[in-house]
């Protein structure tokens, strides 16, 4: 039998974001979702960074409501700045109607990259680099 006190039910936290830069035309807060194995950016986002042009894809994604939406092609090695650190990126182009909060979803594949750790309840996000590392409150970067 357990005689610990059982732990403190706790509300949630929100959708987890952290501010991102692309080149010097783009700043925002981006969508860290684990349940993403890609990273996507809407259409109207590539296009205004102009960052080369889209491979094709043969990528379909089944949305929640369980339509599909065809993919406009894929861009590679994108940098992206969190804070002091740059990350290639590889994104998944989507032209549908847009969230105009949040233009790019950042998935497990970049959160691996910067070796992420997530602290739910402390809302505590931490990106590591070699020996350095950065967090972030993510109810302050809401």
């Amino acid at each position: 039998m357990l005689k610990n006190k059982l732990p403190p039910k706790l509300n949630d936290p929100g959708s987890l974001t952290i501010p991102c830069s692309i080149g010097n035309d783009y700043v925002g807060k981006e969508l860290c979702d684990l349940g993403a194995s890609i990273n996507l950016m809407h259409m109207y986002i590539f296009r205004k960074l102009g960052i080369g042009k889209a491979r094709p894809t043969t990528v379909t994604l089944q949305l929640v409501d369980r339509s599909y939406v065809h993919l406009k092609g894929k861009v590679e090695d994108v940098l992206v700045r969190v804070d002091e650190f740059i990350f290639p990126v590889d994104f998944i182009i989507l032209e549908c109607e847009a969230d105009k909060e949040l233009p790019i979803m950042l998935g497990r594949a970049f959160l691996a990259t910067g070796r992420t750790l997530i602290d739910v309840q402390k809302c505590e996000l931490t990106m590591r680099i070699n020996d350095q590392q950065l967090t972030f409150n993510v109810l302050d970067a809401l």
